[in-house]
């Protein structure tokens, strides 16, 4: 699931359709056992994960004019949307016995962030960065100061 197109897709779709009440559904899927996996969806969405993680936590748009987010009964906490972003989508692209998890023998892909996102309020997740990024056990980007 593509959390970042929901933002958008909240503007067209109260405003040209209706208020769908079943689309995005994160937190049922999760309810009933559904082993959720989310993306970006570049070129369409941003590609930025964090605003990935933002719209799964918060459901809100990013320009403050849904606060409360779209069916906000369907958001679901940051623990659930960085297992569904990291192990769920190996696990969506049957690779999680080689990635999705930090363990031994798997490749070492992950990222340093600003800000512990365990910890802050969701509303803030748009606004971490990435700091280091390290891909197969090598580093390969690194923000300057």
């Amino acid at each position: 699931m593509r959390p970042a197109r929901l933002t958008a897709d909240l503007v067209i779709t109260n405003a040209r359709i209706w208020t769908v009440k079943t689309t995005y559904a994160f937190r049922t899927l999760i309810d009933k056992g559904v082993r959720l996996a989310l993306g970006t969806d570049w070129t369409v969405a941003p590609l930025n994960p964090m605003l990935t993680l933002y719209a799964a936590t918060t459901r809100a748009t990013l320009d403050g004019k849904h606060p409360d987010g779209w069916v906000p009964e369907q958001k679901i906490s940051i623990t659930e949307a960085v297992r569904a972003y990291t192990s769920g989508s190996a696990f969506a692209e049957f690779q999680d016995a080689v990635k999705g998890t930090i363990v031994r023998g798997k490749v070492a892909d992950l990222v340093i962030l600003s800000d512990d996102v365990f910890s802050i309020p969701a509303a803030r997740l748009k606004d971490v960065q990435v700091l280091t990024t390290v891909a197969g056990g090598k580093v390969v980007h690194q923000r300057r100061p």
